[in-house]
């Protein structure tokens, strides 16, 4: 299967992400992951990303393709994978449609995890991490032992700038802006399955089993 995963910060992409690979044995590609492989790199293209990167500037989606390419090339991607992070844009989708095109690949199903702003809030603000060793605890889900302080090394708790608040919620509107088109091309498609992640970890899981029991019993057919 190649699946796309798309939702919000927040939206718990990224547990479901590993709940996928372990279940069905599929690759997690993400372009962050994929963007800090390149910059440490000697090859021209991680020269090019470095160097829009480090100069502030976005990764032209060209750029972009090139790295998904030649990441999807590789042999544990033979049997399909999963992308987090990308396509963003209508553009971006349309270089991916290309992209799988050139080898004869079908784009099998758009996992978009829809998440309420309160709840995204809530998770992201919660978030907290240690000055000193990085573990990271969350003050409701996953709340150290003594408060503020890390369970490892005792040393203070921080808040990441990007995880206050408001701060969220700029970063939630600026991605529903960049991906309302999107959404509604692959559900034009027929490729989009709303997966409700308002609810628990377990609950999230279970929907997505569902959609994919669904995308592969509709391949069997094909």
């Amino acid at each position: 299967m190649i699946i796309v995963l798309l939702g919000p910060p927040g939206a718990g992409k990224g547990t479901q992400a590993r709940q996928i690979q372990e279940l069905y044995g599929l690759p997690q590609i993400s372009t962050g992951d994929l963007f800090r492989a390149a910059m440490g790199s000697d090859s021209p293209l991680g020269r090019s990303v470095k160097g829009y990167i480090e100069s502030g500037r976005l990764v032209p989606d060209e750029v972009t393709s090139a790295v998904v390419a030649e990441r999807i090339a590789q042999p544990d991607c033979r049997k399909g994978f999963m992308l987090d992070g990308f396509p963003r844009t209508l553009p971006q989708a349309q270089a991916l449609d290309a992209l799988l095109a050139e080898r004869s690949l079908p784009l099998d199903a758009v996992l978009y995890f829809d998440v309420s702003d309160a709840v995204a809030i809530e998770r992201l603000s919660g978030r907290r991490t240690c000055s000193r060793c990085n573990a990271n605890y969350h003050e409701r889900h996953m709340p150290p032992k003594q408060a503020g302080r890390c369970d490892r090394c005792g040393s203070a708790l921080t808040q990441r700038p990007d995880d206050q608040p408001e701060t969220i919620r700029k970063r939630l509107q600026v991605y529903a802006q960049q991906t309302r088109a999107l959404v509604e091309e692959y559900d034009r498609r027929g490729l989009l399955h709303r997966i409700a992640s308002d609810e628990a970890p377990e609950k999230v899981t279970a929907s997505v089993s569902a959609a994919l029991a669904k995308v592969q019993a509709g391949r069997s057919l094909a």
